[in-house]
């Protein structure tokens, strides 16, 4: 049987013929044939529409927006989450003092949860127990909800479990609000006291290096410089630890030797001559005077 194919072509009428005794006529949008009853039709591509000038400025507009819609969710849901956390675990901890709940309950509560939502991740045993410990720290809702319940689950564990002092711990939290820090960075300032070594001098550069400049400086010297020798490099943390200094300042690593290469060796002063130089200096008026 012959299979006829036609286009809706819209509102005018076209008439046309396969066989001599067959004719198709396609007319107001509706499409029969007198011929074949079972003829499918099929619909002609849409013509090409004509986009206005500011069409792809308010698509960019429009982007922008749900990006942004986007990005308020997720932290949404992050601080739904976290306060989520923060009541199961403020349950837990409530049962455990009244009911006398220990670790194997709070197992089989893991079990249940996985079982109840497949779907969904974190109630391991151990994140229950970061959950109980969670509201320990922080049982005031307020914090969790305009401090703490801004930042990831991860950084929460980690201040839980590597901060004991509350007040520090908040202390932390803001700072990693502020700057960003990602789980890597703020446990690196935690391991290094990063807390403990505010308001304290990070070098002796303010009083050597002007000492330096008005002994040993010449006319035709720069300014001197200081330089930091660390075991390992790192230009973020170098950045926030020396941000407020404004001396030039280099950072560099640093490799413990046995003995100074010969190559050096020929280049530098010996330790007799440095002691001479720095006699020298105590005699001599400073620069400029």
């Amino acid at each position: 049987m012959l299979k006829v194919l036609f286009y809706q072509t819209g509102f005018a009428e076209v008439i046309f013929s396969l066989k001599p005794r067959c004719k198709i006529t396609i007319a107001a949008k509706r499409c029969h044939c007198r011929c074949f009853p079972d003829t499918r039709s099929l619909t002609m591509p849409e013509l090409p529409v004509h986009v206005p000038k500011d069409y792809d400025a308010f698509l960019r507009g429009l982007k922008l927006r749900i990006k942004d819609a986007q990005l308020r969710a997720s932290l949404s849901v992050n601080r739904e989450l976290i306060f989520l956390y923060w009541q199961i675990g403020r349950d837990i901890l409530a049962r455990q003092k009244t009911a006398g709940w220990g670790a194997k309950i709070v197992e089989r509560l893991a079990k249940d949860l996985r079982a109840a939502f497949p779907d969904m991740s974190g109630f391991s045993r151990t994140n229950l127990m970061s959950m109980r410990a969670f509201a320990d720290a922080y049982p005031e809702e307020s914090i969790v909800q305009q401090l703490v319940g801004q930042l990831p689950w991860g950084h929460n564990v980690i201040l839980i479990d590597r901060v004991k002092n509350a007040a520090v711990r908040l202390w932390y939290a803001r700072q990693t609000i502020q700057f960003g820090w990602s789980r890597n960075i703020l446990a690196h300032q935690i391991e290094t006291d990063l807390h403990g070594r505010q308001g304290k001098a990070l070098t002796n550069f303010d009083k050597t290096l002007p000492a330096v400049d008005d002994l040993l400086r010449h006319a035709d010297d720069q300014p001197s410089i200081g330089i930091i020798l660390c075991k390992t490099k790192s230009k973020t943390i170098a950045e926030y630890a020396l941000r407020d200094t404004h001396k030039p300042i280099g950072i560099s690593e640093y490799r413990t030797l046995s003995a100074l290469p010969e190559s050096l060796r020929k280049n530098l002063p010996t330790i007799q001559e440095l002691e001479a130089e720095l006699r020298k200096s105590k005699k001599r008026p400073p620069f400029g005077k």
